[in-house]
């Protein structure tokens, strides 16, 4: 834990006192989002402070060119980036000839920002002292709307306390935009026009190079204790900005408010040359509602979706604050509307890896949106790499391979790999099999077999391509090697023989020919289809099989574990727990040759197969992993805490699978990372879920069959959660002296708790 200032509560994320120190971690912490754009949590007036200044549109990126010290053949041209998108939030606030800033403000008091996730919103209200000696009282709320999310809304208030008051509030629209993270200082957008009409302002603006086209747009309306002022504001636009002006007096005690609607329309949804047509459609359904139904409506969508995604936990209001924060940022992040959107890592909270897609989409949040959304939605997910199998290919095909292998990239906008880390692009090769076991692990969960005859197969046979070929002889093993990877874990790279790489390869060839069977026997036209286009042939098949009946696993006899990869006992193996603590994160205090020397792992590698794979290995062989491995962990990835989380509660290690816990739910809000300002770890909040559900709740699906080995920390007195499964929705209830079972459906359903056979009856409440 690196910091400690959020308070303690059930439902809301809260601060209190201002501290300049803070306000970039903050902007993090109480970041908003819809699905379709967000935003840092960025004061809506001057800041003249540190600040990170962020607004975010789903699917709208830029090429930023590689930057790089000396060119490898296959490199990615480009890194794809996020892009820091037109700000519509700004409100200039000046008062009596003073522009409001916390900055320069001779006081600020009984500052408190709330970000109440249980109904959607962002509220901050505070007291301040002017330099010119006014002291002013100010209550801010906004929100983006889930219902409309091309719009946002705002309402910002201002009372003199001491004095009366000449108050401007100056709305405005900026497209001088950039971004924090620049290779080379581009401009990414072009304003190509600036218009208003009556009280609406319009920004229409291109990406360079990609050229998505956008509508920034805004809309206000002032009040004095809440009755609005009928006034023309004054106009001022220029090159990239546009803003009205409007003036009210009044006295101390009195309040003074504007009311403002903004947003984004994009080429993605609306023809380009209907983009300021469709932004007066947003803004009408706007205003016509109003302010106060929006934020109703908004309620009762927030309501719908934690009816069914929350997780209660009684007992342990910390607990139960970072599972609510992880939930909430997820269903922010992704809706899971449109095929052609994923869930960057960063999702609408920062810059940090581009935004792009990674391999944590199947690995970790594939079973969140399964199990709490409709099955649609992880098909969705499936689909968005289906789309890009043809640029798989491509990747592939960069790199020599050939004969429609098929490379997905481990970060991408469109398809394309877009990483600019050597060893990254070139070596974590993994993330192919995260690809394939999301296949697997969809049809498991949901019983839907149609996405493997329509497109799943294509990208089986792809991957399993890609390894065929990647696999290399050794006549000194007499095996296949897998030589020149990185693993999961980064702290080490261009090693051989990846044991959770070799193994993912041989799993991805032997599940690909099993389902050429499979179609070929029941899905023939579909069949007939695929091996036409891909010409598969028997010879071809035999191949594979041989490199995956001859793999090469590293393995200590020694100490009866398989081994992270070749070499791995040649480290000096002094565990984590006699590493200084003014040496951690090693990450930020060791040079790279340091950390690659060391026996220290970043997050799961070994025990990410074993996460994976839990079937094909004994609780005895997860255990000298677990034992053997863990110790040498320094979990400096979000993406590590909670696989240890849910092993530890595999292994009954209930002190450690609670620790674990605690550090993946509150990641962010403790800053374990000393990173939080550059955004939230948005991917990995999905594990958090994973270990409540999958580590406490032992929730495991074996043969069309959910299975359950409920444990509870002793720091609870009891927590619950919901899936849907297969279209019936159970509910778990797991106390200190029993569990209870009920569904909402209209079969029975049959599970398995405890290795003993149960039946749910709908809507009859079951004891174990």
């Amino acid at each position: 834990m690196n910091q400690d200032y959020i308070q303690p509560d059930n439902w809301s994320i809260i601060e209190e006192g201002f501290d300049k120190e803070r306000v970039k971690s903050s902007e993090s912490l109480f970041s908003i989002g819809n699905g379709a754009m967000g935003q840092r949590a960025n004061f809506e007036e001057q800041y003249t402070g540190p600040t990170f200044q962020g607004s975010y549109i789903a699917g709208v990126y830029y090429p930023d060119k590689t930057r790089v010290g000396w060119w490898k053949n296959g490199y990615p041209e480009y890194f794809a980036k996020v892009l820091n998108a037109p700000n519509w939030i700004g409100i200039n606030i000046e008062i009596n000839g003073e522009q409001l800033d916390l900055n320069t403000c001779v006081s600020v008091s009984n500052f408190r920002r709330e970000l109440n996730m249980q109904e959607g919103w962002l509220s901050r209200s505070f007291t301040a002292t002017l330099q010119n000696k006014l002291e002013i009282e100010v209550k801010v709320l906004r929100f983006l709307s889930l219902d409309l999310d091309e719009v946002g809304a705002i309402n910002y208030q201002v009372k003199p306390l001491n004095g009366e008051a000449t108050i401007k509030f100056q709305p405005y629209l900026d497209s001088g935009i950039t971004n924090e993270d620049t290779n080379w200082d581009d401009q990414f957008w072009d304003t190509l026009n600036v218009s208003t009409e009556n009280e609406q302002a319009f920004i229409e603006a291109r990406t360079m190079k990609t050229a998505f086209h956008t509508c920034t747009f805004m809309q206000s309306s002032v009040f004095v204790n809440n009755t609005k002022q009928e006034q023309t504001p004054e106009i001022d636009k220029q090159e990239h900005t546009v803003s009205f002006t409007y003036t009210v007096s009044v006295n101390a005690g009195e309040t003074a408010s504007i009311q403002k609607f903004g947003g984004y329309t994009v080429d993605r949804n609306h023809d380009k040359n209907q983009l300021v047509s469709a932004a007066k459609k947003a803004l009408d359904t706007a205003s016509n509602l109003g302010f106060n139904a929006l934020l109703n409506n908004q309620k009762e969508a927030w309501s719908k979706i934690w009816e069914m995604s929350d997780i209660t936990i009684d007992g342990d209001v910390k607990a139960q604050q970072g599972i609510r924060f992880n939930i909430f940022q997820l269903n922010q992040t992704y809706s899971g509307k449109d095929s052609t959107l994923n869930i960057g890592p960063k999702g609408f909270t920062g810059e940090k890896y581009g935004g792009s897609t990674y391999w944590d989409t199947e690995a970790y949040c594939i079973p969140f949106y399964m199990a709490t959304k409709d099955q649609k939605v992880a098909r969705n997910l499936l689909q968005y790499r289906y789309n890009h199998l043809e640029k798989a290919i491509e990747n592939a095909g960069k790199l020599g391979f050939n004969n429609g292998a098929a490379l997905y990239p481990m970060v991408t906008m469109n398809g394309e790999e877009c990483h600019n880390e050597w060893e990254i692009t070139f070596e974590e090769i993994h993330r192919n099999g995260a690809i394939a076991f999301a296949i697997f692990n969809y049809y498991r969960y949901t019983g839907d077999y149609s996405y493997i005859p329509e497109m799943g197969l294509e990208v089986l046979i792809g991957i399993a391509r890609f390894w065929q070929q990647r696999a290399t002889f050794s006549t000194d093993k007499n095996k296949y090697v897998i030589l020149g990877v990185t693993g999961p874990n980064e702290y080490e790279n261009n090693i051989n023989n990846n044991w959770y790489t070799n193994y993912l390869a041989k799993w991805c060839i032997d599940y690909a020919l099993e389902q050429i069977e499979k179609v070929k026997e029941g899905y023939n036209d579909d069949y007939l289809r695929i091996a036409g286009k891909t010409k598969i042939t028997d010879n071809e098949l035999e191949a594979w099989k041989k490199v995956a009946d001859n793999m090469f696993f590293p393995y200590s006899e020694k100490h009866q574990v398989y081994l992270q990869q070749d070499g791995f006992l040649d480290k000096e193996l002094i565990t984590v727990s006699d590493l200084p603590n003014e040496d951690r994160p090693i990450n930020q205090k060791w040079s790279w040759d340091r950390i690659l020397r060391s026996p220290y792992i970043k997050q799961a590698d070994t025990l990410q197969g074993f996460y994976f794979f839990e079937d094909q290995f004994s609780t005895e062989e997860l255990k000298r992993h677990f034992d053997f491995y863990e110790p040498f962990t320094v979990h400096e990835s979000s993406l590590s805490p909670c696989v240890h989380s849910i092993q530890a509660a595999k292994l009954d290690q209930m002190e450690q699978a609670y620790t674990f816990y605690l550090r993946t739910s509150r990641l962010d809000l403790d800053d374990y990372n000393k990173e939080v300002e550059e955004g939230l770890h948005i991917t990995s909040m999905a594990g958090t879920w994973m270990s409540i559900v999958e580590g406490f709740g032992g929730m495991r699906v074996k043969n069309d069959t959910l299975h359950f080995e409920p444990r509870i920390p002793k720091e609870w007195e009891a927590y619950s959660f919901k899936v849907n499964f297969r279209d019936q929705i159970l509910k778990v209830n797991v106390s200190q002296a029993e569990t209870t079972f009920e569904l909402e459906g209209n079969t029975d359903l049959n599970i398995i708790i405890n290795s003993n056979p149960l039946t749910i009856s709908p809507n009859n409440l079951v004891k174990v």
